[in-house]
């Protein structure tokens, strides 16, 4: 396993590789559903039978709760540290850049509880943002997640070194990143309620001048290199 490497050519729509792997008829947990935008294209994607999407921040959750058009979808509260489910309850489990969330000490707890909740031979795909590129240049002014990124990967790896999960396949790709204009950016990344960021008048400043140094007359575009790792549970 390597944490990245040196250059990444591929481009590619996450959801195109998502769909390719969650199997048909799948019951589907969600880490960190966010928004659950993820959580939609899953559910509307038709390989999933059924998804329960977790959220530890309360006032998103009590926003996914106001959904009603995903009849397959169930949202709860709660975090990868402390799954509440029963064992062997999915065949595969997702975190959409949210395991470098959880708090560092309880990442390894995370890793098992999730092959805790897979089924046997169940899969983990686990999508994390590379801490590299001009648009982590802009969010690392304000947030810097360098060493929550590089503990993320350690937990990763130590959980396939152990053998508690065997790696299948790791993917790098550069995945495409779009605001109309700042206040779009602001009101998506500066004004998320899972985590607080407060910026100063100067520093608030220095970001929007950051930004706006990529907007073109379609917008700012940015490539944003990932990794997933899609690991499986083994199957006795």
């Amino acid at each position: 396993m390597q944490l990245a490497p040196d250059r990444i050519e591929l481009a590619l729509d996450e959801m195109q590789l998502v769909n390719e792997t969650v199997p048909q008829g799948a019951c589907v947990l969600e880490l960190g559903c966010g928004k659950a935008d993820k959580t939609r294209q899953i559910a509307q994607g038709g390989k999933a039978s059924s998804i329960l999407a977790l959220e530890v921040d309360q006032i998103q959750h009590e926003k996914n709760l106001r959904i009603t058009d995903l009849p397959n979808v169930r949202f709860a509260l709660g975090g990868a540290e402390e799954i509440p489910a029963e064992d062997a309850s999915f065949d595969i489990v997702m975190m959409f850049k949210s395991l470098h969330h959880v708090p560092v000490e309880k990442m390894d707890l995370a890793l098992q509880e999730i092959r805790r909740v897979l089924k046997p031979g169940g899969l983990a795909y686990l999508s994390e943002p590379i801490f590299a590129g001009e648009y982590n240049d802009i969010l690392r002014l304000f947030h810097n997640e360098e060493a929550v990124r590089q503990a993320a990967f350690e937990a990763i790896k130590r959980s396939v070194d152990s053998g508690q999960l065997n790696l299948v396949r790791e993917v790098f790709f550069n995945a495409t990143v779009r605001y109309q204009d700042f206040a779009q950016f602001d009101r998506a990344v500066l004004k998320v309620t899972h985590t607080s960021h407060v910026l100063s008048p100067e520093l608030y400043e220095e970001v929007r001048t950051k930004f706006e140094q990529h907007m073109t007359p379609e917008g700012a575009v940015f490539k944003v290199p990932m990794r997933v790792d899609l690991l499986r549970k083994d199957a006795t």
